[in-house]
């Protein structure tokens, strides 16, 4: 019997050439940071150069292109690429801002609102005791909770850590502290229904909602008026999510909750590179 070696696919992988609708500039500053980490780290030789390996990472991050693909692309292994990936990763959330210094940044050029509201980002379905947690009643399907901010043009500021889906986007704002770092920095936020109740000082009220109405008491003209005012004015905030979402990486996450916050911290950073290059 005569034994069979070459592959069903033929001994010649085949490459094609796909465009990568990023600017120059992104793809120089990851490079950068990769040169950097290099440095500091003392490694002084890897297989590819760094703007090589930024490339092959945001390929990956934007096209959510598989590891073995871009490894057989570049005759490196799969291993190789997900340790690169990692690795530029975790440099590109370090430099997400935090939630305080996002607000005073926003407040020194002279800002008074933020808009604030929340995503789900669709996980793969878990087995056993972790498949409950994460599925949202809401959306029904299986996914991370994230809270976001977003200046009044829609840029991105700054991302919550990942919930678990079923969360809701009141306790996980009451869990970041977001109205008392919005009173730490002087400014308001422009939310949706679904924060009706976040703000525990109706006196000096830091979030701005639209009216409910119940069973008993309907909207006046007047508040559905206000509800529209307010829906007008937060509308930019689904122009930033929309920004985040078109890394395809984020189709569907195969993380834990812990390397999708920092997944999506880096993601926050490209973005904000991209939006204002």
């Amino acid at each position: 019997m005569r034994k069979k070696t070459n592959p069903a696919e033929g001994p010649d992988g085949l490459v094609y050439q796909c465009r990568l609708e990023l600017s120059t500039a992104t793809t120089t500053m990851v490079a950068d940071l990769i040169r950097s980490h290099l440095k500091r780290i003392g490694s002084r030789w890897r297989k590819l150069p760094p703007g090589k390996i930024a490339l092959i990472v945001l390929a990956v991050l934007r096209h959510d292109q598989r590891l073995s693909d871009m490894a057989g692309g570049n005759d490196i292994s799969a291993s190789t690429v997900r340790r690169w990936l990692l690795e530029v990763i975790e440099l590109l959330a370090a430099r997400a801002p935090r939630l305080d210094r996002a607000l005073k940044k926003i407040a020194r050029k002279g800002g008074v609102v933020v808009l604030l509201d929340g995503t789900l980002v669709r996980t793969r379905r878990r087995t056993g005791d972790e498949n409950r947690p994460n599925y949202s009643g809401k959306h029904k399907a299986h996914g991370l909770l994230f809270l976001a901010l977003t200046d009044e043009r829609g840029n991105l500021v700054w991302i919550s850590a990942a919930r678990p889906g079923r969360s809701s986007e009141v306790t996980t704002a009451r869990h970041n502290k977001i109205t008392a770092h919005l009173r730490e920095a002087g400014l308001g936020a422009l939310t949706d229904l679904g924060f009706v109740g976040l703000d525990d000082d109706p006196d000096d009220p830091v979030i701005i909602t639209g009216r409910k109405a119940t069973r008993g008491h309907p909207l006046t003209a007047a508040q559905k008026e206000a509800n529209k005012l307010v829906s007008r004015e937060r509308a930019a905030n689904e122009h930033g999510f929309a920004d985040l979402k078109a890394w395809r990486v984020l189709t569907k996450v195969r993380m834990d909750a812990q390397h999708a916050t920092t997944l999506l911290r880096a993601l926050l950073v490209l973005t904000n590179a991209e939006v204002t290059r």
